[in-house]
């Protein structure tokens, strides 16, 4: 039997690193202005606006929301992704705060008017440290801020559930070989990544959540209000590829 807080082999060091770049980066940010036009909307952002993006990445989202105004500080607790934001920030001529954390213990509080956690950024702990993670984002935003959380649809991950997926780039593979453990709701992966003629192994996981159970995650966490809708902000059904959800401290 599968304990909920008998966690997997999560190695964050090997799985966001250059070669997370090599085979995602070039894909992420051709969504990048798309992406940040829904989430501006979604959380009625304005210039001047200090916003918080939860698990930054390279900076794809951050850097952009930067160009449009808002006052941003990005955090990640990948130092390979923070350099290579902060270079693009310098090309496009943007400030953004920068900071090399662990979203499970944040260093702001009643700071930040919104908080983006984009694409899947939440679900790499036990249960209990990422409920500890929504505590910590309710606590850093000012009363009445809100944020969006860009997720998997469950529902629309175990209709269509691939068992294994292939990424080619420049002849360099990237294989997930995937399951559901469906007792604790964590995909868990073993990524092969064969890059330059050197092959290496980063297993992983991410706890996925219906939207029910994570809206009462967010109330006990403090939120107020939550609400979900689908890819680009359509309602949200079975088909749905993601999930976004809108909550208001």
């Amino acid at each position: 039997m599968s304990d909920p807080e008998s966690v997997p082999t999560f190695d964050a060091e090997g799985l966001f690193d250059d070669d997370y770049l090599h085979f995602f980066a070039e894909h992420l940010d051709a969504r990048g202005d798309a992406e940040t036009e829904l989430i501006w909307q979604l959380l009625d952002l304005r210039p001047g606006m200090e916003v918080l993006d939860l698990a930054c990445g390279h900076g794809r989202i951050a850097n952009r929301l930067a160009r449009r105004g808002c006052r941003v500080t990005g955090l990640d607790s990948s130092r390979i992704f923070l350099d290579r934001a902060r270079q693009d920030a310098d090309a496009l001529g943007v400030t953004v705060d920068y900071v090399h954390g662990d979203m499970r213990r944040l260093p702001w509080t009643d700071r930040f008017d919104r908080v983006v956690s984009w694409f899947t950024a939440f679900g790499y702990f036990s249960d209990s440290d990422n409920q500890r993670v929504l505590a910590q984002a309710a606590a850093a935003l000012k009363p009445g801020g809100r944020i969006a959380m860009d997720l998997n649809n469950y529902a629309a991950v175990v209709r269509t559930y691939q068992t294994s997926t292939v990424v080619e780039r420049d002849g360099d593979l990237l294989i997930d070989r995937h399951h559901l453990d469906l007792l604790t709701g964590r995909n868990v992966v073993d990524r092969t990544v064969i890059r330059d003629g050197r092959t290496r192994n980063v297993p992983y996981f991410a706890r996925m959540f219906t939207f029910p159970e994570l809206r009462d995650l967010m109330l006990a966490a403090g939120f107020t209000t939550a609400h979900a809708v689908g890819t680009d902000g359509a309602a949200l059904t079975m088909d749905s590829r993601r999930m976004i959800v809108i909550a208001e401290r």
